[in-house]
């Protein structure tokens, strides 16, 4: 198994059990409310921070005429039209919210680099089954690129990205929006992207029982999202873009992830497909992180290190 990083392993252990805590079917209701006390959503007031941030929810159809909400903000005081990072949050697709993720995004990109971002509040699994989640994600893109005068964004530079279920998800989205032909982003940003649901990978199987997210946990997710469909052979690519057999066509990739940790193989996969179909992608392994180390580390050199390449990829994505 490959050695955690001396500061990533220290995070791990003062978070102590929670950190390894494995999702099982039987835990799962479980594992929900307790995610959602942890994680509560920020007021609307909150995000702005005392006036550095314009944030406000809007309310957008879904194709079946319920509503969807996402939230957007951007720095306060900027007239012109920004790009736009459209964030799809993590969780496993079982847990999480489109609010909590939205203050360490405009800390760490949408101050500095001058960016918008629309979170979107998209239907968790096994309550909606796919493919809910990636239809919420495409319908708030169609949206948000619809409303970009009265959001302030510039329609032609839309970044999708997220991490763990929100990478995958952004992966999907990407697939989605090609075959569709619908908004055309100009990036993808894949953070320890949920891409396989068949967990075959060596790396799978490698930190089964060690990754703060493993094989176990992984297949209780996917089988939430997936229900009867689980690991049937004609799953489409849109619910697990692993399954993808045409990478071609799509927007330049940013895909990083943990030497030690349980997504590791399909991350480096995909990347792989991606440059086989003549795509562009920048892949990042980095040594010693575990899944999800820049939130239990956020101090860690490899954090900073790995904030650091993300955002140097980010800003040469918006001048292209």
């Amino acid at each position: 198994m490959p050695p955690l990083d001396p500061q990533v392993r220290a995070a791990v252990d003062a978070a102590g059990a929670g950190a390894r805590e494995v999702l099982t079917p039987e835990g799962l209701a479980a594992w929900q409310e307790r995610d959602a006390a942890a994680r509560p959503r920020p007021t609307l007031d909150r995000l702005r921070d005392g006036g550095r941030f314009e944030v406000e929810e809007a309310r957008v159809p879904r194709a079946d005429g319920s509503g969807l909400t996402l939230v957007s903000a951007r720095p306060a005081g900027v007239r012109e039209p920004l790009p736009l990072l459209y964030y799809l949050h993590g969780g496993g697709m079982v847990t999480g919210n489109a609010w909590s993720v939205l203050p360490r995004l405009l800390r760490g990109w949408a101050l500095p680099l001058g960016l918008a971002v629309v979170s979107v509040e998209y239907r968790l699994a096994p309550h909606t089954r796919f493919p809910g989640a990636v239809e919420d994600c495409y319908a708030g893109l169609v949206r948000a690129v619809g409303l970009a005068d009265r959001l302030g964004v510039d329609a032609r530079r839309v970044i999708i990205g997220g991490k763990s279920a929100g990478g995958g998800l952004a992966a999907a989205l990407a697939l989605l929006a090609r075959d569709r032909g619908g908004p055309a982003p100009v990036g993808q940003l894949l953070l320890s992207p949920m891409l396989d649901d068949r967990g075959d990978t060596f790396s799978s199987h490698q930190m089964a029982g060690h990754d703060t997210w493993d094989r176990t946990s992984n297949a209780t997710a996917w089988q939430a999202v997936l229900g009867d469909r689980y690991g049937a052979a004609d799953l489409p690519p849109y619910a697990a873009p692993a399954r993808a057999t045409d990478l071609s066509g799509l927007p330049p990739a940013y895909l990083d992830v943990g030497s030690a940790e349980t997504f590791r193989d399909e991350a480096v996969a995909y990347a792989e497909a991606i440059w086989r179909a003549g795509g562009e992608a920048e892949l990042h392994v980095w040594p010693g992180a575990c899944h999800g180390f820049d939130t239990l580390a956020p101090d860690a050199d490899v954090t900073q290190d790995a904030h650091d390449a993300r955002t140097r990829w980010l800003r040469r994505v918006l001048r292209q």
